[in-house]
């Protein structure tokens, strides 16, 4: 009788403090902080609370990176991308067409923006709310505004930008069809890229 070597299952791939920032991020964006909880986050990441403990102290670490995470993903990385544009014009508009894409897509910056008042999320909101005005600010300064003006319609796209993400998700229906979307984009930009 010849025996069988019996096959032993494929061992999980171990996760990472990257996975639990994300999952936390996919959680607060169904339904806000409240839904960061362990054992929840465990279950839908197919493992076990002494996972979490092996990455994190407590929920307070695995907000911090989670929100951290979020700074690098829908931040820096956006701003990274839109740099490698080399015309300035065609980088405001790709910086807006992206940012907006995804907030519309993602209902993780609304949630973000309803609980800014929460001590953690307020501090990296503070962070990363500076950082995109600044950055909107330069890209009008390579349009060739002064620095104040720049600054000012950086503000004001980076408003824009918030007011088009909360209705995105609160009343999608005011907002212009998906194949009106690039006309009213440029529309919107022309007029704040405007002298």
């Amino acid at each position: 009788m010849v025996q069988r070597q019996q096959k032993k299952p494929a061992a999980k791939p171990r996760l990472t403090a990257q996975d639990w920032a994300d999952a936390a991020l996919t959680a607060i964006g169904e339904g806000g902080l409240a839904a960061v909880a362990v054992e929840p986050l465990a279950v839908r990441l197919g493992t076990t609370k002494g996972s979490f403990y092996w990455h994190f102290a407590n929920r307070d670490a695995l907000i911090e990176a989670a929100l951290n995470r979020w700074a690098q993903i829908d931040t820096e990385e956006t701003i990274q991308a839109v740099e490698a544009e080399p015309d300035p014009r065609k980088r405001v508009r790709l910086l807006f067409a992206e940012a907006i894409a995804s907030a519309t897509s993602d209902p993780l910056e609304v949630a973000l923006l309803a609980t800014a008042s929460h001590p953690q999320v307020a501090e990296v909101m503070r962070r990363v709310t500076e950082r995109r005005v600044a950055y909107v600010a330069e890209l009008f300064a390579g349009l060739g505004f002064p620095e104040a003006e720049a600054r000012r319609r950086g503000l004001l796209a980076y408003t824009v930008y918030l007011g088009h993400a909360q209705l995105g998700h609160a009343v999608p229906s005011a907002l212009p069809a998906a194949d009106e979307f690039g006309a009213y984009l440029d529309e919107a930009l022309d007029v704040l890229m405007m002298r």
